[in-house]
């Protein structure tokens, strides 16, 4: 197992390299200057204006030709420098840290509850296939699917924080003079509706996928043949079918834990909650290219990390994937 993981890893190296030339390219092709955003106030003359500008854009390098931009670039990443935020004056590794930490303090909620539920919800669904309990999770979930997230924040918000008033519209906790329980409890307020908003379109798609994957399963003739050796219920669905029926869910489930982190963006916004995705949004209408660059490796990298963990998980599912 671990000589399958290393190769893969090796093989996802050029992937990386190919994605960071992309992204380069589609960041240089953005409208607008960023040595006009890291301007100061004050210039009072086109000469000191112009002389600024030229300071400046020798400083940061975007007056050598691309490729040696990119080479610039590239260098400081693997070096884990991701450039200098104009809008923030700041490192960008500086301006994502905290973003990053409550990007990952929502979504690993989100990812824990919603494949939880779903895998719960799309056993028991198959196992009563046609049923009213059936019937109704699939109503469910074609609204889940169908409906924007933003409606549903923006539903949640308006029942749950102006209506009734239970809990906070948007924001980040408020941590002053709290300690021990009062900061989970803050906490806890702060993030339940932008998880329920998350957890309802994550749910709604997942587990559909494992409730066709158990009724392919239970239909096998292994399992038929399980249950003619007088196996009981329990035993067939989880020992003999649901493992089976893990292979094509392992897409799903490794694609979702990387599509949260990137689809957070607009649920962020909403709640006006300090995460990655708000922040990418920030960045681009800033026109703050280093920063955008820095978030999107984030998210290249984090694509092919979940690319990796559904080639590890149809190895753990299948072994004879490893063979191949």
């Amino acid at each position: 197992m671990l000589k399958y993981i290393v190769k893969r890893i090796i093989n996802l190296i050029p992937v990386v390299f190919v994605i960071s030339i992309i992204l380069f390219a589609m960041i240089k092709a953005m409208p607008g200057d960023p040595v006009l955003a890291m301007m100061p106030q004050g210039l009072k003359t086109a000469e000191q204006r112009q002389v600024v500008y030229n300071k400046i854009k020798s400083e940061m390098g975007y007056d050598r030709p691309n490729h040696q931009q990119y080479v610039m670039w590239l260098g400081r990443i693997v070096k884990g420098d991701l450039g200098f935020s104009t809008s923030y004056k700041k490192p960008v590794s500086a301006v994502i840290a905290e973003p990053l930490r409550n990007t990952f303090i929502l979504n690993i909620g989100v990812t824990i509850i919603s494949l939880l539920l779903s895998i719960f919800i799309g056993i028991s669904s198959a196992v009563r296939k046609g049923s009213f309990y059936d019937k109704a999770w699939q109503v469910f979930s074609l609204i889940g699917i169908s409906l924007p997230t933003f409606f549903i924040g923006l539903t949640l918000i308006f029942i749950f924080a102006l209506k009734l008033g239970w809990l906070p519209a948007n924001g980040m906790p408020i941590l002053v003079d709290k300690q021990g329980v009062e900061v989970l409890i803050a906490w806890l307020r702060t993030l339940t509706l932008p998880t329920v908003t998350l957890v309802i379109g994550s749910l709604a798609s997942t587990s559909r996928y494992v409730r066709t994957s158990m009724i392919d399963a239970l239909s096998q003739d292994y399992v038929k043949t399980a249950r003619s050796k007088g196996l009981s219920e329990k035993t067939v669905v989880y020992a003999h079918a649901f493992r089976n029926a893990l292979i094509p869910v392992v897409t799903v489930v490794a694609w979702a834990i990387v599509g949260m982190f990137g689809g957070a963006a607009i649920t962020e916004t909403i709640f006006a909650y300090n995460g990655i995705g708000n922040q990418t949004i920030k960045a681009v209408l800033a026109q703050d290219y280093n920063l955008v660059m820095g978030i999107n490796m984030f998210y290249a990298i984090l694509m092919v990390v979940g690319n990796l963990l559904q080639d590890i998980g149809y190895a753990a599912a299948d072994p004879r994937v490893r063979l191949e």
